[in-house]
């Protein structure tokens, strides 16, 4: 019987989801699911949920629910990783303190002032959770869902001793996207992207053979579709190439788009361009914190069940038990140089042959130059970020966030080694030791 451990399944929705998605395979159906979380009372409730999953389908799995990560890790096969470090008070930190610096961070968990503080303070105790991996389950594959993705994985390539790999529904996401744009069924869309985590591009995409992008160039020219994406479609009409995050989110990785409100004002739209305003993220994130921590769980149990989602994870999973072939993409080491034009030490996301050898990332070559310098910026801001936790080096995070392509294009460096000292201090209590 596979054993899967959840890290962080506190997380009700996306860890019930990831359940279902799991159980929904006959083949995994009889599964050991432990879940495990320092929240006892969000664990309470996504354990709630998923028994009721198993008993709704009649199904052999069997629910383990612990505070105790060792016992959690003990002969796993899988480790799936989706925690969040800190809670609210940081979170606002990383959002209102660039924010009265004048960097207008949409979402801030990926890149940014907000990335970049995110990914210091989830470092050590994800190099914590990989100790334990290496101690209680050192075989087990372990499959990040947090963010920063780019900035946990590579650390844990460079500094922990387990196959790890990062997985994000922002491809399949976009893919339902340009299908709807173009009015053809998702399942026909045919696709090879690659790049990095929430900056990677659709380099080819066909229906029936042909190149969807005539179609899209001539979907943007409505402006009903136009608005739903505004940030993406600009990116494709300038550098040639639909990128894989949503239009709110792309505006943070770019110096387009956020540097005065006027030009956020016109980048707001419906669908993925509706949440452009400075903190969105937080704001919602912050209403669904409160909701998660209500005493009384608002989920009609006797109508859940094993449904699947377009989640990697279970897909993953049964690839490997029964080995069946799948293409997924995935966020893995260039140390094979999948993406010639990329640093080897970078983490990527490329197509990924999956089956019951493991894993197989695909060669990609370079990507187009026009598209290339956007990654090339933020493996950059990664290898610093990375080598600064690795050396507790205080100068790599403010040269990090120098490197910053949004804040670069609203502060002076002066600025932004005030602003990142603020962050430092601010979060002092969840950061690692840096001088």
């Amino acid at each position: 019987m596979t054993k899967i451990t959840f890290i962080g399944a506190g997380s009700m929705v996306f860890s019930t989801n990831l359940i279902g998605d799991i159980l929904s395979f006959d083949e995994l159906a009889g599964s050991t699911i432990s879940l495990m979380d320092i929240d006892k009372h969000r664990l309470e409730q996504t354990t709630k949920v998923a028994e009721a999953i198993v008993d709704n389908e009649g199904l052999d799995a069997k629910i383990e629910s612990t505070t105790d990560r060792a016992e959690a890790l003990e002969g796993a096969s899988y480790v799936l990783n989706m925690i969040n470090v800190g809670g609210t008070e940081p979170f606002e930190n990383e959002i209102e303190i660039p924010r009265s610096y004048g960097v207008p961070q949409a979402i801030g968990d990926t890149i940014g002032p907000g990335g970049i503080f995110r990914g210091l303070r989830t470092v050590e105790p994800l190099l914590d959770i990989a100790a334990d991996i290496e101690a209680y389950c050192p075989d087990a594959l372990f499959m990040n869902y947090t963010n920063p993705m780019s900035i946990l994985c590579g650390t844990l390539f460079e500094a922990a001793d387990i196959e790890t790999v990062g997985l994000c529904h922002s491809v399949p996401h976009t893919a339902e996207a340009i299908a709807s744009y173009i009015d053809v069924p998702e399942e026909e869309l045919r696709y090879w992207v690659a790049g990095i985590n929430h900056v990677a591009w659709f380099l080819e995409a066909t229906h029936d053979g042909e190149s969807v992008y005539p179609a899209l160039r001539e979907a943007m020219t409505d402006t009903e579709v136009y608005e739903r994406d505004t940030v993406r479609f600009e990116m494709m009409k300038h550098f040639g190439y639909f990128p894989t995050e949503s239009s709110h989110h792309m505006s943070e990785y770019v110096p387009y788009f956020r540097t005065d409100q006027e030009t956020i004002d016109a980048m707001e739209g419906t669908d993925y361009a509706e949440r452009m305003a400075t903190g969105t993220y937080l704001d919602g994130w912050t209403e669904r914190s409160d909701e998660r921590d209500d005493p009384d769980i608002d989920v009609d149990l006797a109508s859940v069940g094993a449904e699947r989602s377009e989640e990697y994870a279970a897909r993953l999973i049964h690839s490997i038990e029964t080995d069946t072939p799948r293409r997924l993409n995935l966020n893995v080491s260039n140390e094979h140089e999948s993406i010639m034009s990329l640093p080897i030490e970078a983490c990527v996301e490329v197509p990924t042959l999956v089956d019951g050898t493991g894993l197989r990332p695909c060669s990609v070559g370079a990507l187009p130059p026009q598209v290339e310098g956007f990654c090339q910026q933020h493996t950059t801001v990664h290898r610093l970020v990375i080598d600064g936790v690795l050396k507790n080096d205080r100068e790599m995070i403010k040269q990090a966030v120098k490197h910053d392509p949004l804040t670069a294009a609203c502060l002076s460096l002066d600025e932004i080694d005030s602003m990142t000292e603020d962050l430092l201090a601010a979060n002092e209590a969840y950061l690692p030791d840096l001088h």
